[in-house]
């Protein structure tokens, strides 16, 4: 990874670390939450003119729309990134987050204003969109380019927290209003109280956020007059192969959570007798254990060459996600809940490489751009999951169809991110370099 030459002050490399989980959790609580409620209740709060089924298909439609703006955020708040710095973006993303989650939780339902209900929910959805598309990358690169290049993996790691911790925060608000209410409420009002809540903890991430200093490597971009004009146009020009190798080396990173947390959550509670309350604690329970076990990638990930460790996790990866479907099909809540924890482990220990693995790739003139831009196209070809998992399944009638759907993209971001681990820090710091003249 391409690093500031200065010392890294380690009170804020600690600080930046701990900002970026703070920041990352309260944005991956605020699009959690959207998953969950896309499975329990949008489908008869805001499609209730449509038959069940369909109103389910509709309602994971609206999850997907939020993936679609990814890319375009990445660009947006990339460019803000690159230009104008880490910090100042990534307060942009969080507040656009915040005001868009609880703008849904505001939200009239059909019942209430008929087909305009459902639009609002989408352009709401998007807006979500757009701000994860910036918030991810900024976040990994707060960490990363405050600490040193060798502990690059492990300070990427810290972001990668906030995606466990807002997952489990979000289970649990949804946990405490199925449980401790009957449906009729969840319906009438209840459904609204996750969203809401996003309020307060918007504030303590903008709190932690403005003590933050702006990373070492961006400052000196600007000391040297090397800022990109146009980081988008640059990315594509001079960095497209890492993008592309990028862009599906991750794919099942999404594939393999939304299939879990959202696709499966219907097709359990909704085919196989689950109870929402009781697989929403499979959910947490996988949660938590990614929470515990994910950071160990990126442990292994500075003690082992990182292709090598990619290989053992993604290969070990496709006969879990296989395995998981087949216990939850049992009906077996023990079964379906070591189902779930088996897949989790291979992919969260593979995300928590992820974030050291694509900040390496890219030079840091526009290192935001790319990783975003990486994450944000990814994200977008893989938010329709739960989606195309349900059309797959009420079209072939047999779960195997989805689960071929998720081993085949697992198998794809095995040989494509190896390709870009094969490429090095090495080639970062050569673009950092032949790069310097054009952006003159």
């Amino acid at each position: 990874m391409t690093q500031s030459t200065r010392v890294p002050d380690e009170r804020m490399a600690r600080k930046a670390g701990i900002a970026a989980f703070v920041g990352t959790t309260i944005e991956w609580y605020d699009f959690y939450i959207y998953g969950t409620a896309s499975a329990l209740v949008f489908g008869p709060l805001f499609f209730s003119n449509a038959e069940p089924a369909v109103a389910t298909l509709l309602s994971f439609a609206t999850f997907a729309v939020g993936f679609l703006t990814r890319p375009l955020g990445g660009v947006l708040f990339g460019h803000l990134g690159d230009r104008i710095g880490r910090k100042r973006s990534l307060i942009l993303t969080l507040l656009l987050m915040g005001i868009t989650t609880v703008g849904v939780g505001l939200l009239p339902t059909y019942a209430a204003i008929g087909a305009a209900a459902p639009v609002l929910l989408i352009i709401l959805r998007l807006l979500q969109g757009l701000a994860v598309g910036g918030e991810w990358g900024g976040a990994v690169l707060i960490a990363t380019e405050h600490t040193r290049a060798d502990r690059g993996f492990l300070f990427g790691a810290f972001a990668q927290q906030g995606s466990p911790a807002g997952r489990i925060l979000a289970t649990l608000s949804f946990l405490a209003v199925t449980g401790l209410l009957p449906d009729d409420a969840l319906l009438e009002w209840a459904w609204r109280v996750p969203f809401l809540a996003s309020a307060a903890l918007v504030v303590v991430g903008l709190v932690i956020r403005l003590s933050l200093e702006e990373s070492p490597a961006m400052k000196e971009l600007h000391e040297r007059n090397e800022v990109v004009r146009v980081p988008a146009i640059e990315l594509f020009r001079s960095n497209s192969r890492e993008l592309a190798l990028g862009v599906f080396g991750i794919l099942c990173v999404f594939v393999v959570v939304y299939a879990r947390d959202t696709f499966a959550l219907s097709w359990a509670t909704t085919h196989l007798g689950f109870g929402k309350d009781s697989f929403l604690t499979i959910i947490l329970i996988a949660s938590v254990v990614q929470f515990f076990v994910q950071p160990f990638g990126a442990v292994l990930a500075t003690r082992w060459n990182p292709r090598t460790l990619v290989t053992v996790l993604l290969g070990l990866e496709v006969p879990a996600l296989a395995l998981m479907f087949v216990l939850m099909g049992t009906g077996n809540w023990t079964l379906a809940m070591i189902g779930a924890v088996m897949a989790t482990i291979p992919d969260v220990m593979f995300y928590a490489v992820m974030a050291g693995m694509l900040a390496q790739a890219f030079p840091a003139r526009v290192r935001y751009t790319g990783i975003s831009v990486t994450y944000g196209l990814s994200g977008a070809l893989c938010g329709t999951t739960p989606m195309i998992l349900q059309w797959l399944l009420d079209t072939s009638g047999s779960i195997a169809v989805p689960v071929a759907f998720g081993v085949v993209t697992t198998v794809i971001s095995l040989v494509c991110s190896r390709a870009l681990l094969g490429r090095g820090a090495a080639d970062a710091k050569t673009a950092d370099a032949a790069s310097v003249t054009a952006a003159r």
